[in-house]
């Protein structure tokens, strides 16, 4: 394969994966302008030449901070260095894979990356451990066309293990093998028995390296959970500082601030990757619908969101909805363009603006994309319902049910069951709507158990309504005060310092007579929303029942 062609195919994967293009770095800058790169330190010994091996620790630093685009121009240059370097093409193949918390690579990617594994395994190379690396990785790829992608998967994760148990003084191979553990856990599997050995892996090694970008990250992935989330406050305080230049580095910590409920935190540690992204696009060549961009977008609405900052939301909104293209279709920017109005709309109770939703962009193909249409329809939904809108409720209902049907035959299992206690959650407001009140409890309840059971995916900050907030909500419209307490609180553990629920406790324990407890959640609510920027009712609430006591 000539250098000409393997450059053309690594840009077909870079554009498959969906990335931005990379900013200038200071040592390729003969006027010394740009600004100093900062990606950590990653030494990841291969038998290729000198400036080969300075490279290739470059572009895996870019790698373990998923700068997917940019680690592949350096894997390019690896091989300008030296041809006969396999380890490169290595880089190349992994590349392809993207980023495994949020969507498995197109078919165009695997493709290529098949062929970039043929390539290192043709190649060939100087050590015993790096061609147990390329026979790891070609465990991933084997029988793609054929095979579905967890049992590779698996089979990738079990290769890595041995790479690791082979080589126990590599790190690279254990912090690999840390990444594909994680990558494996299932949402469902509430023991965390992946996570926790990718923990015990990188915990020492967090210690050891602290500016290894991807011990840092991968950190904050393996704690990415409600109930592990305190966990990863040293790694998400730490990361950004390891690779400041990276869009993905200065993001990646608000998954645990977002976990944790530290707002403020996590609207400037997305302001500053929105900002990186945004300076990554040539309008001539991008728009700015690029994944970084947006998926900060849609972290920053929702803490903005749950701070009563409507007004800095809407500034998002408005620019979200302005954008009739992209540079790229892929999952996290179409889950971003749903999410980001349904949020708006949702989290203020602004019900009839929720059922006028419609998909945008227009020209976005959306029947690629079902599990982030169902976000944006059962929105709809539940807006049409709560205003008592039967009809429109019924309709969005079906659609969901239909979108249900296209993720599930597309094996697509973790969003059917997302769209599960969605139709769920839907169909008990419906059911209230109705004046079928037991009916409509039981399946919020039902709902409330199925979102508990599961987890929040990476690509979003929270669920667009919380399953239990709204089950507590429905209690409250029901006059049953004490119970809906309990669901607020039971919701708050889950996800914390969330408005909705800090004001529905407040509300409940108000009703209930507990004095006590609404002074504390009415106090909580208003230290939430110190920096507010809109007069909202809930707020004025508060400041009523403080002034009482």
């Amino acid at each position: 394969m000539t250098l000409a062609k393997t450059a053309s195919w690594m840009l077909t994967i870079s554009l498959c994966i969906g990335v931005p293009g990379a900013r200038g770095h200071d040592e390729h800058d003969p006027t010394g302008t740009a600004p100093r790169e900062k990606l950590g330190e990653v030494n990841f010994p291969v038998s290729c030449s000198t400036e080969a091996r300075k490279e290739f620790n470059r572009g895996m630093a870019l790698f373990h901070s998923f700068w997917f685009y940019p680690a592949i121009q350096s894997f390019d240059k690896v091989l300008q260095h030296d041809p006969q370097c396999g380890m490169a093409y290595w880089g190349i193949a992994i590349m392809s894979i993207g980023n495994p918390f949020t969507w498995p690579p197109t078919p165009k990617a695997w493709k290529e990356g098949a062929s970039a594994v043929a390539s290192a395994q043709r190649v060939g190379a100087g050590s015993e451990r790096e061609r147990d690396y390329i026979a790891a990785l070609a465990a991933f790829f084997k029988d793609w066309e054929t095979t579905d992608y967890r049992p590779r998967l698996l089979a990738f994760e079990e290769a890595m293990k041995g790479v690791a148990a082979r080589y126990p003084h590599d790190t690279e191979a254990q912090i690999l093998h840390a990444l594909v553990l994680n990558a494996a856990a299932l949402p469902t599997d509430k023991t965390f028995a992946n996570q926790l050995r990718a923990a015990n892996i990188l915990e020492p090694l967090f210690r050891k390296y602290p500016d290894h970008p991807g011990v840092a990250h991968y950190l904050i992935h393996t704690y990415d959970y409600a109930q592990l989330a305190e966990k990863g406050l040293p790694a998400a305080r730490v990361y950004a500082r390891v690779a400041p230049s990276v869009p993905h580095a200065l993001h990646m910590p608000s998954h645990i601030f977002s976990r944790v409920g530290l707002w403020h935190e996590m609207v400037e540690s997305n302001r500053a990757s929105y900002l990186a992204a945004k300076s990554e696009l040539k309008e001539t060549t991008l728009g700015i619908g690029a994944y970084d961009a947006l998926h900060a977008m849609d972290y920053m609405v929702f803490a903005h969101l749950q701070q009563a900052q409507d007004q800095a939301a809407k500034r998002l909104v408005d620019e979200a909805t302005s954008i009739r293209k992209v540079n790229v279709e892929n999952f996290p920017a179409a889950y971003a363009f749903a999410a980001i109005p349904a949020r708006f709309a949702l989290e203020r109770g602004d019900w009839k603006g929720a059922a006028t939703l419609e998909l945008s962009p227009a020209g976005l193909t959306w029947s690629k994309f079902p599990q982030a249409e169902a976000v944006l329809v059962f929105a709809r939904g539940l807006g049409a319902a709560r205003s008592g809108d039967i009809a429109a409720a019924r309709k969005d209902i079906a659609r969901l049910q239909a979108l249900k049907e296209t993720m599930t035959a597309t094996k697509l299992d973790y969003w059917a069951g997302q769209a599960d206690y969605q139709i769920q959650t839907a169909n008990a407001w419906l059911a209230f709507a109705q004046s079928r009140n037991d009916e409509a409890v039981r399946w919020m309840r039902a709902a409330a158990e199925a979102e508990d059971a599961s987890d929040k995916h990476p690509v979003s900050p929270g669920n667009v309504a919380s399953s239990r907030e709204l089950l507590g909500e429905m209690l409250l419209e029901l006059d049953r005060p004490a119970e809906a307490f309990a669901e607020f609180e039971q919701s708050l553990k889950r996800d914390p310092n969330r408005f909705r629920s800090i004001y529905g406790a407040a509300r409940a324990a108000e009703a209930s007579g507990n004095r006590k407890e609404a002074r504390d959640y009415y106090a909580r609510l208003q230290i939430l929303a110190a920096d507010h920027d809109t007069a909202r009712d809930e707020l004025a609430q508060a400041k009523a029942f403080l002034g009482k006591q």
